[in-house]
């Protein structure tokens, strides 16, 4: 869908939108279309009693006296209370609209919706990135695509703005080519997406300027990561720890640092999972997917920071030579690990990743992304991922800035009394410390290989895919956390 700005004008041809505030829906342009229309568009608010409320809309066919083919009114709310995500959820609604009434090409007029707080600028600038964000598609494997005449080509948002907001824009829809980037790696089946080719899409961030470098098995056993490639042995497919770099600030300054568990499909291991629901593990490498777009995002962007992305790529698989329950495993960091669940692999993979980045980066922080525990969803369901941290700080910033990207995190204790149910008997710890507290004992077991790292844990199972279908999400794999940490970076890291 191409995307542009331009000044407001109601001479357009395809269907027209308007943007409006709680109790003004016939201010502004509306008023000028009203006009236009002899009255008509007054008495259609009046007898479908819209009032511009958050997530309300419109929808009058043929409006006399006007030659856009349909109008669009939607609403976004009290002007005292817009936010951002209700101007993304109103380009989001209207992108759908669009599609189910097959209108190829669109205006939105944005004037109507701004506040002291968002200027119309960046308004607009919201509302064309819900749109975007609405209108991507996983079809490529449909051979019979039927809603082929139902996608909207073109979307022209109007605002006195418009300069503002093509600047503005300018920058989300980076963000966003970032959060499409992570949906399609997690929407790709396991027989296309294998650890291999999953590395050879990251290397792809080289012409962004990326450093992307790839450690195959044999590099990785050098390196004495026993606990990551334990994960991958029973699988044909080779184990792949991927690491990309992008250098926009001083040489001097370290880095921050994003750490992804990427089991490009979970089976279990020995362990096996049971076979309902089983295809949805093609998603087991949401966390790794989220850290290959934000590393697209930034750089895309020329954000000014020096950020590492690491992903540690395997692939859980029951054969001959798969890991054992009661096998002990030697993590780089030289800490054994006793496996008592083969299907606790993701923790097993974060492990060697998070150690080899706090040993060779010293970073600011670490974050790590894992759709890690089924026990997540049971605690906060899917509107909240599970934060687990060893830094206040780190905390209140990512709780901060998930409100305000509406990508929200949720802070779940650590404790003595959880890490004790880790210890083991055979080794330095076991992989799993049974059914209680499970997304905690498996933050405690990565906090592990942290050290004095500030670092905070992200389990997102719940939202990295199969997450509640919104306005501006209508994909299987989310996109979830390319926005809350590209925030974090903006806010609180960019120099």
């Amino acid at each position: 869908m191409n995307i542009s700005f331009a000044d407001v004008s109601l001479a357009k041809a395809g269907a027209l939108a308007l943007v409006v505030t709680e109790g003004n829906a016939l201010s502004g342009a509306a008023a000028d279309l009203d006009r236009k229309s002899g009255g008509a568009l007054k008495r259609a608010v009046k007898a479908a009693d819209f009032t511009g409320k958050a997530g309300s809309v419109l929808e009058i066919v043929a409006l006399h006296g006007v030659a856009a083919s349909r109008v669009y009114l939607i609403g976004v709310g009290k002007t005292g209370e817009l936010s951002i995500s209700a101007l993304e959820n109103a380009g989001g609604e209207l992108v759908g609209r669009l599609q189910k009434a097959k209108e190829a090409t669109a205006a939105v007029i944005a004037d109507g919706a701004h506040s002291a707080k968002i200027d119309a600028g960046e308004a607009a600038a919201r509302i064309a990135f819900g749109a975007k964000l609405r209108s991507y598609r996983f079809d490529k494997y449909k051979t019979k695509k039927k809603d082929d005449n139902g996608a909207v080509k073109s979307l022209a948002v109007m605002t006195k703005a418009f300069a503002a907001a093509r600047k503005s824009y300018g920058t989300l829809g980076k963000i966003a080519d970032g959060i499409f980037l992570t949906r399609d790696l997690v929407n790709e089946p396991a027989n296309i997406l294998s650890p291999v080719e999953f590395a050879k899409r990251a290397r792809a961030l080289t012409k962004l300027g990326v450093k992307v470098e790839v450690l195959g098995e044999a590099q990785m056993k050098k390196l004495g990561m026993g606990s990551l490639l334990g994960v991958g042995q029973g699988s044909v497919r080779e184990s792949q720890l991927v690491i990309m770099r992008w250098n926009g600030a001083k040489a001097t300054e370290k880095p921050v640092a994003f750490v992804g568990k990427g089991v490009c499909f979970d089976t279990g291991g020995i362990s096996l999972k049971p076979p309902a629901g089983m295809e949805d593990m093609k998603g087991d490498m949401g966390g790794a997917a989220c850290v290959t777009g934000l590393l697209h995002a930034l750089a895309a962007r020329k954000a000014k920071v020096n950020a590492v992305g690491v992903i540690g790529v395997v692939e859980n698989m029951p054969d001959g030579n798969a890991q054992r329950p009661g096998d002990i495993v030697t993590s780089m960091s030289g800490q054994t690990i006793e496996v008592i669940n083969t299907d606790a692999e993701g923790r097993l993979v974060l492990a060697d990743a998070l150690w080899y980045t706090q040993n060779r980066f010293k970073p600011k922080f670490m974050v790590d992304l894992a759709t890690l525990t089924g026990a997540i969803m049971i605690a906060l369901g899917k509107e909240y991922a599970g934060l687990f941290s060893n830094d206040d700080k780190l905390s209140t910033q990512l709780a901060e800035v998930g409100e305000a990207e509406g990508e929200k995190v949720w802070r779940m204790p650590m404790g003595p009394a959880f890490d004790k149910m880790i210890d083991s008997r055979f080794a330095d710890m076991k992989n799993t410390g049974g059914r209680d507290g499970g997304s905690i004992t498996a933050a405690q077991f990565l906090q592990r290989f942290v050290n004095n790292t500030p670092w905070a844990h992200l389990d997102i199972a719940g939202t990295a895919m199969a997450s509640p279908q919104t306005a501006t999400n209508q994909s299987w794999g989310s996109g979830w956390g390319v926005r809350l940490l590209n925030r974090l970076v903006t806010d609180y890291y960019e120099g």
